[in-house]
C-alpha cells in the first residue's frame, strides 16, 4: 500500500494542499508556478501504482484531477481569447505555452492511427474539444488534411471561442465543425465517424468514464476505431486513467506511454461486432475477446529509446 511516507507522494500532497487553496485556477503567476511544480513532480516515469494508493491519497488525487481539469480549462480559455483577437488565429498557435506538446502528441496519435487503419479516416469525432482544440486543429493542418472534425463539448461558450479560431481559415472552416452536445446524448450521429476521439477530461472520474466509453461503444460502428487518452505511472495524478478491462465493446489494439514531455498516454482500440451471444437488450455484455496481443510501448523520442512489451488482452481483463 503506497501511502504518505513515499517522497513523490509527500510533494504532490503538499502541491495539493498549496493548489486547493488558490483563490482562483485561472492563469497567474502563482496557479502557473505551482501546476509546472506539479507537472515536473509527476512526469519523470516512476513505478508508483495509483491502484494501491491508500484511500486518503486516493480521494486527494480524484480532487487534484479535478483541478488540473478546471485550470486546464482556464488557461485554453485564455489564450482562445487571445488568439481569437488575431486577423488569422492559426498564424499564432505558437504563443500557447504547450503547443510544442500538442504538436508531438498529435504526430504520436496520428502514427498511431495509420498503423492500425490502411486509409486515412474521411470524418472523425473529437469528443471534449473545448475553448482551444488544439489536436484537431493540429491533426487536420498537418496530418489528416482532407478528413472533417466533428467536435463535440458540453459548453456553448468553449464551442463559439474554438469556432472563431477556424472561421477566418479557408480550408479549416470548411472542415471543422462544433457541436454542443452532452455525448451521452450523441446516439445514430456515431456511427457516422470512422474515428472517435476521447479527451482526457471527459469522465474525470472511472465511473463516468466507463459511462462514457460504454455508450460510445453502443452505437459507434463496428470496426471503426476509438483514440483515448490516459496517464501512467505517477502522471496519473494529473489525468484520470483508463484500463484495458474499461474498454467493453473493443478490441485493445495498442497502448502508448510516452516517457517526455508530452503527458497522456494513448490508447486506440477497435469496436468489435456484437456476438450473437450477447442479447439485444444488453449489447455490452461481456464478449468473448480475440485471443490475440496487443502494444504497450514506452517511448522518449528524446533518446529513441523503444521498448515494445507484448501482454495477452485476456491476462489484461482478468
Amino acid at each position: 500500500m503506497v501511502c504518505e511516507k513515499d517522497p513523490l507522494v509527500q510533494k504532490v500532497c503538499e502541491l495539493y494542499e498549496q493548489i486547493s487553496s488558490l483563490e482562483s485556477l485561472k492563469p497567474c503567476k502563482d496557479v502557473n508556478m505551482l501546476f509546472t511544480q506539479l507537472v515536473v513532480t509527476c512526469m519523470p516515469p516512476s513505478p508508483i501504482d495509483v491502484t494501491k494508493l491508500c484511500k486518503s491519497i486516493q480521494d486527494i488525487r480524484c480532487k487534484l484531477i479535478r483541478l488540473c481539469g478546471e485550470a486546464e480549462g482556464h488557461l485554453e480559455s485564455h489564450f482562445s481569447t487571445i488568439l481569437g483577437s488575431y486577423d488569422n488565429p492559426l498564424h499564432h498557435l505558437n504563443i500557447f505555452p504547450y503547443y510544442s506538446n500538442y504538436l508531438k502528441l498529435s504526430q504520436l496519435e496520428f502514427n498511431i492511427l495509420t498503423k492500425h487503419c490502411s486509409n486515412l479516416p474521411t470524418k472523425v469525432a473529437f469528443v471534449g474539444s473545448g475553448p482551444l482544440p488544439l489536436t484537431s486543429i493540429v491533426l487536420a493542418s498537418f496530418h489528416l488534411t482532407t478528413t472533417s472534425f466533428h467536435n463535440y463539448d458540453i459548453d456553448p461558450s468553449a464551442n463559439s471561442m474554438a469556432l472563431q479560431l477556424v472561421s477566418s481559415d479557408p480550408d479549416l472552416s470548411q472542415r471543422m465543425f462544433f457541436h454542443t452536445s452532452d455525448i451521452m446524448d450523441i446516439t445514430n450521429d456515431l456511427k457516422d465517424y470512422d474515428v472517435v476521439f476521447l479527451a482526457a477530461l471527459v469522465g474525470m472520474d472511472k465511473e463516468t468514464k466507463v459511462r462514457v466509453i460504454d455508450h460510445v461503444a453502443e452505437y459507434m460502428t463496428p470496426g471503426a476505431l476509438l483514440m483515448l487518452r490516459s496517464a501512467h505511472g505517477a502522471r496519473a495524478f494529473l489525468y484520470p486513467v483508463v484500463d484495458p478491462c474499461d474498454l467493453r465493446g473493443f478490441e485493445v489494439l495498442s497502448i502508448f506511454h510516452p516517457t517526455d514531455e508530452v503527458i497522456n498516454s494513448v490508447v486506440i482500440a477497435r469496436k468489435i461486432p456484437i456476438t450473437k451471444q450477447c442479447s439485444v437488450e444488453y449489447p455490452l455484455a461481456p464478449t468473448k475477446l480475440p485471443n490475440k496481443c496487443f502494444d504497450i510501448e514506452m517511448f522518449n523520442p528524446l533518446n529513441h529509446v523503444n521498448l515494445l512489451e507484448e501482454l495477452d488482452i485476456e491476462e489484461q481483463l482478468s
